[in-house]
């Protein structure tokens, strides 16, 4: 049901993205600040749904298809939008990439997967790339407005820069872990109808 918590701190993540993308458009260091602390409170929703549909049994369907849905729109925007604004040094647009192409391979994969309902769970090398990915991106929603005397820019790149690393090795794994269930046999295709043979006068 739409209206378990699970559901409701699920939508709250998809709601709080363009309230994330706002802070872009808003002048001074506290709209940083705020940016933040919004994507902070999504990303910690990601931990609570969970804990609280697997407390109160509360899993469905919907909430199996809006979760990681959630998670990518968040990410992906927030990627974008320090991209775009040059919050993020040339270089560190890379790891940025990585991570957005891992995300849109493991989708397609675990697509393909649920059609023929294989799962493939979600290892403990993957929660902690999510867990360093997030607070990257946060410190990186403060850059340059954190405490004077500390490279909070060059800390949040840096450590983009490790979860890109281990978004490789996840990524990988997922990868060969769900070819292992793909079929790559090609299925033949029906021989057309055979023409009837031309009379000769």
């Amino acid at each position: 049901m739409l209206t378990t918590l699970p559901n409701l701190l699920t939508l709250s993540r998809i709601l709080a993205v363009p309230l994330v993308v706002a802070t872009f458009y808003l002048p001074g260091s506290t709209a940083r600040w705020v940016a933040c602390v919004l994507f902070s409170l999504a990303g910690f929703t990601d931990w609570l749904d969970g804990h609280f549909a697997r407390r109160w049994q509360q899993h469905s369907e919907l909430g199996r298809f809006l979760d990681p849905i959630a998670d990518k729109l968040l990410v992906a925007a927030t990627l974008f939008m320090l991209t775009a604004t040059d919050r993020i040094s040339e270089f560190t647009v890379l790891p940025a990439l990585v991570i957005l192409m891992r995300e849109i391979l493991v989708s397609g994969l675990r697509e393909h997967l649920a059609s023929i309902r294989v799962g493939v769970p979600v290892s403990r090398l993957a929660k902690w790339k999510t867990a360093i990915q997030m607070v990257a991106i946060g410190v990186l929603l403060v850059g340059d407005a954190g405490p004077s005397g500390i490279p909070v820019r060059l800390i949040g790149e840096f450590m983009l820069w490790i979860a890109a690393i281990l978004t490789m090795v996840t990524g990988y794994d997922y990868l060969r872990a769900g070819l292992s269930h793909l079929d790559v046999t090609p299925t033949p295709r029906p021989a057309p109808p055979s023409a009837e043979p031309r009379r000769v006068s």
